[in-house]
């Protein structure tokens, strides 16, 4: 038996009509071309669809289990073809995002609040991107967006510049450093570094400062939160270096002081790679626009 779907919206308009000819209008053909449609599926399930001698025309008994069929199916195929009309429009689509910092957090939350609110249809989730390669995942469409402070050429791939940051030294104010104008490489020998459970290459103090000048701290220890770094460094247990935009609140506490890295201090571009295809897609380009300048009030003393 071959079943279409327009077989299935016959049946169920001259159900609701009851007659041929109010049929073939609401379905927008003539009605010959009904009957001839209808006729060529009796044929093929061997059984009559409708009761012809009654007015309203109603259906037999094969023809209600159709109806049955089309009430199920149809919504459903109504639903899914709203669904690609939307995709194709821009309203609705797939945002699922990997970090590739602990630190974004603090500022991404703020963007996706504001994104939920403009782009209700788009399903959005979030991924740490620190277990697993992030811009192969992209690649393979696992995830849609990687939010990354280090560029790559690579085929189908764009990396859009969102803003920049400063990493700044905390420690302290009970701290010997505290008195510096500025830190650089050497004064990091004999200290305990709290930093994010990542591999150094991740961190800027390493990938920036440390591992250029061949400086090892006395030790590394490693935390999750960021919260747990900044109680530990104001019970002076060691000291942390941070992007700007997490230690706004902490500029002026008196449990804390924070130097720029270097005399010219350092800065760092965030960007987000996506796919090609996908970064002129409405809500995309609408969620890079937010990550350009939402970020920017958390630095702003």
């Amino acid at each position: 038996m071959h079943l279409e779907i327009r077989h299935l919206r016959t049946i169920k308009a001259i159900h609701e009509v009851g007659g041929m000819a109010r049929a073939a209008d609401m379905l927008n053909i003539t009605q010959s071309a009904l009957s001839h449609q209808v006729k060529g599926l009796e044929e093929q399930v061997g059984l009559e669809l409708f009761v012809r001698r009654t007015k309203p025309l109603r259906l037999s008994s094969a023809g209600m289990r159709l109806l049955e069929l089309a009430d199920r199916v149809l919504p459903e195929v109504e639903a899914f073809s709203e669904d690609f009309r939307s995709l194709k429009s821009g309203r609705k689509g797939r945002l699922h995002m990997a970090i590739e910092c602990h630190a974004c957090f603090e500022w991404l939350f703020p963007v996706l609040e504001l994104f939920r609110k403009a782009w209700p249809d788009v399903d959005v989730d979030i991924r740490p991107g620190l277990a697993f390669d992030a811009l192969p995942a992209l690649q393979r469409e696992e995830v849609d967006l990687v939010v990354s402070s280090d560029p790559e050429d690579l085929v189908g791939v764009d990396f859009s510049a969102l803003f920049d940051y400063e990493p700044v030294f905390v420690a302290s104010t009970q701290h010997p450093l505290a008195g510096r104008e500025f830190i650089e490489a050497e004064d990091f020998r004999g200290e305990m570094l709290i930093t994010y459970p990542v591999e150094r290459s991740r961190l800027d103090v390493f990938s920036q400062l440390l591992t250029p000048a061949k400086v090892e701290p006395r030790s590394v220890r490693q935390v999750e939160l960021t919260a747990v770094i900044l109680l530990l460094v104001a019970s002076n247990r060691g000291v942390a270096v941070l992007p700007d935009w997490v230690v706004r609140e902490v500029r002026y506490d008196s449990d804390y002081v924070t130097r720029r890295l270097t005399a010219d201090g350092l800065t760092r571009r965030l960007y987000a790679a996506t796919r090609d295809v996908d970064t002129t897609k409405p809500f995309m380009a609408h969620l890079l626009r937010l990550a350009r300048t939402e970020p920017l009030k958390l630095q702003r003393p």
